[in-house]
């Protein structure tokens, strides 16, 4: 019978899983830091995104400044439709001046929501890394003289025609490259999507429009 008082073996600990307690913890521990930071960077997106925009943003810039050289667009635009004698002329205008009224309303219900004036402190295109472009008139890119706009309300017929053509190319040029500043400074997705759409639609009517130069020349 074996004695009650007999010493129990040592097992020896196996040399493979000795550490691995502190393994598992450690590999825990660098897991658990990994999703903190991951959860930092979703929390710092979601509040950039959900941000209002100040009063010297880019996304209250662009409003104002695009609002300004829209509603340019939308009075030679009436012009052409009014008095233009190619009817094609007459509907690029018509078309022209639905759409940038539209986009001004849709611009200007942004800064009621971010609780905005529709004017700001900043001069026309500071929101712009090459704001110095705005012309010592305060003119923003493509945007016509008040002699041009008074030439085009006076002319008459094909000369309507051939000014509004000229000034508008002009204009949507810049409205193009104001469209280009938003998009690589705004993370905004409303601003974004319209500065898109604004770039997207200017240069199809730029390639209209030049096509109607050439078939009047």
């Amino acid at each position: 019978m074996p004695n009650a008082l007999q010493e129990v073996p040592v097992v020896e600990e196996d040399p493979v899983t000795k550490h691995q307690p502190s393994r598992v913890l450690r590999y825990l521990t660098l897991a658990v830091a990994a999703l903190l930071l991951l959860g930092l960077g979703w929390t710092a997106a979601i509040l950039t995104t959900g941000r209002t925009p100040s009063d010297t943003s880019v996304e209250a810039g662009f409003a104002r400044d695009m609002s300004r050289h829209h509603a340019q667009a939308v009075e030679m635009a009436m012009v052409a439709y009014a008095k233009g004698a190619d009817p094609a002329v007459r509907q690029v205008g018509y078309d022209m001046a639905l759409t940038q009224q539209a986009q001004i309303g849709q611009m200007q219900r942004w800064l009621q929501e971010w609780e905005l004036l529709p004017t700001g402190s900043r001069p026309a295109m500071a929101w712009m890394s090459d704001g110095a472009q705005v012309g010592p008139d305060g003119l923003m890119p493509g945007m016509a003289t008040r002699e041009q706009i008074i030439e085009l309300h006076e002319a008459r017929g094909s000369d309507v025609d051939r000014i509004f053509l000229e000034l508008m190319i002009m204009h949507h040029l810049g409205g193009i490259h104001m469209a280009d500043a938003a998009l690589a400074a705004s993370d905004r997705p409303e601003v974004i999507k319209m500065a898109e759409a604004m770039k997207r639609l200017q240069q199809q009517e730029v390639t209209e429009m030049r096509q109607l130069q050439q078939a009047t020349q």
